[in-house]
């Protein structure tokens, strides 16, 4: 439980403690998409496998069955990744390939085991 403290009303006004600006808020919606999009544990999960693989990629046919997921969910959780840039997508043949975007590898390397 959070205890509150009360101090006893004076006649200091607010100053200024010498906050920083905020981040743009571009760089803040940016920010916030990368942190929804990896807030999931299966997208974490496909981050990892895919990143882990020897290759370096994965073909969404190889990422159905470790999860139980029908096809649809697993290219619905690729597609957020997609989106807030952290996965890339090459269409071969009938099938997709996803991989880590070349500006994000280094951060996922250090985030996920």
């Amino acid at each position: 439980m959070t205890e509150i403290v009360e101090r006893p009303a004076t006649q200091e006004t607010c100053a200024s403690t010498g906050l920083p600006e905020p981040m743009p808020r571009q760089e803040a919606e940016r920010l916030a998409r990368l942190f929804k999009a990896v807030a999931d544990p299966t997208r974490l999960q496909l981050l990892s496998m895919i990143q882990g693989s020897p290759t370096g990629e994965a073909c969404v046919c190889d990422l159905t069955e470790p999860f139980g997921l029908t096809q649809p969910t697993i290219s619905h959780h690729l597609k957020i990744l997609i989106d807030a840039g952290l996965l890339r997508r090459e269409k071969r043949a009938i099938w997709s390939w996803y991989s880590i975007t070349p500006e994000h590898h280094d951060t996922l390397r250090r985030l996920l085991p």
